[in-house]
């Protein structure tokens, strides 16, 4: 835990995960630097294939803590209200639909085009300027959304959180002052599949896809509420998570972003993806540690 709240970008793809390859340098360098694992989603109440805006709004919701909040016109506490201590947060969109979701949730929505000042914005936005931490006038959150999600255009989202990654790479040396207080989440997800793929399942971290075996391993946390098993668990591609703080998270074994990989050589297995933005606030000091 470091001596002071940190401050916490987040990159967060949808459907991208399946796109990265070898050429994406930058995310694999997260990857390679920080601690990995997998956020497990609730698969229950699917949307049709077609509507791909609540497809994402859904993943959003658990991502978020805010399964309460939907469409519709119900209120729902928002972060300057009781979320998390007041927490000051950010959400950078360019998708409509995001953008109100967002505000719905007591963000401040922004739109930040350009992959070659998009770094220097992000980290400007939590108060990261000149390679030094301003004490005034920041967010603690900043929770960017790449990409509106067209499949024409998956593959050119993927290269500019790639061109990011790098330049907050470049910025956040280790040992530097921006380094020791940002905490830089990089989260990619499958979006919306409907088959069963054993080869990606997280079955697989703890006794293989063979389901006689399963019984005599302890439930991962990701499958209970407390002491209550979850429901409508989506085991196979869950989301893709490497996070990384100078001298503060842990280094896995982990060389690329990738789901073997992970499965290899990370050290945090799974939680359940509507405890991660718990984690976070935790790094911000605007939550208590839950669970052991």
């Amino acid at each position: 835990m470091a001596d002071k709240p940190s401050r916490a970008l987040v990159l967060y793809g949808y459907g991208l995960a399946p796109l990265i390859t070898p050429s994406h340098h930058h995310i694999h360098a997260v990857a390679s630097k920080g601690s990995c694992g997998f956020l497990a989603l609730d698969d229950s109440s699917p949307t049709p294939v077609d509507i791909e805006d609540e497809k994402i709004i859904r993943e959003l919701q658990q991502l978020l803590d805010a399964n309460e909040a939907s469409e519709s016109s119900m209120q729902v506490s928002t972060m300057k209200e009781s979320r998390f201590m007041g927490m000051k947060a950010a959400l950078v969109t360019h998708s409509p639909t995001v953008k109100c979701f967002g505000e719905k949730l007591g963000f401040t929505v922004l739109d930040i085009q350009s992959a070659d000042v998009a770094a220097d914005e992000l980290l400007k936005l939590l108060g990261f300027q000149y390679g030094k931490a301003v004490d005034t006038d920041y967010f603690d959150l900043v929770f960017a959304h790449i990409g509106a999600h067209v499949k024409e255009s998956s593959q050119n989202d993927l290269d500019y959180a790639n061109i990011v990654v790098g330049k907050i790479l470049e910025v956040a040396q280790p040992g530097s002052e921006i380094a020791s207080r940002l905490h830089l989440t990089l989260i990619m997800s499958y979006g919306a599949v409907v088959a069963d793929n054993p080869n990606q399942s997280l079955f697989s971290l703890y006794g293989g896809n063979n389901t006689n075996l399963q019984s005599i391993f302890p439930r991962q946390s990701y499958t209970l509420k407390g002491v209550v098993p979850r429901n409508g668990i989506r085991h196979h591609c869950p989301i893709l998570i490497a996070q990384w703080q100078d001298a503060v998270t842990r280094k896995d074994m982990a060389q690329e972003f990738s789901f073997s990989e992970f499965k290899k050589n990370c050290g945090n297995l799974a939680i359940a993806a509507d405890r991660f933005f718990y984690e976070i606030a935790f790094k911000l000091w605007k939550a208590p540690k839950y669970g052991a």
